[in-house]
């Protein structure tokens, strides 16, 4: 069990990794520091968001519009955090 901890804390860490990148990478591209008519970055851009609009969907549906100012990937970063506080605190059921 205490590899099913471990596996779920990865996968964790690795959202976090991801939504990180993405949020980075947008303001990259607002600032026009990359752009994604760039072959690489636009794959990158694009993979990013194909992977990430799953959780970003029905959070964008219950916030109400904000001017252009996304909350979706904050929302999911406080999600993630209070999940690996959930696994913290009750390992001790998987081991």
């Amino acid at each position: 069990m205490q590899s099913l901890f471990q596996i779920l804390m990865l996968i964790l860490d690795i959202v976090w990794f991801f939504i990180i990148a993405h949020v980075v990478m947008s303001w990259l591209i607002s600032f026009q520091v990359l752009n994604v008519r760039q072959q690489l970055v636009a794959q990158i851009w694009y993979g990013l968001n194909r992977l990430l609009e799953p959780l970003y969907g029905p959070i964008r549906r219950i916030l109400p519009p904000m001017g252009g100012l996304d909350l979706a990937p904050l929302i999911v970063l406080v999600a993630i955090f209070a999940i690996r506080i959930v696994l913290q605190n009750n390992a001790a059921a998987f081991f």
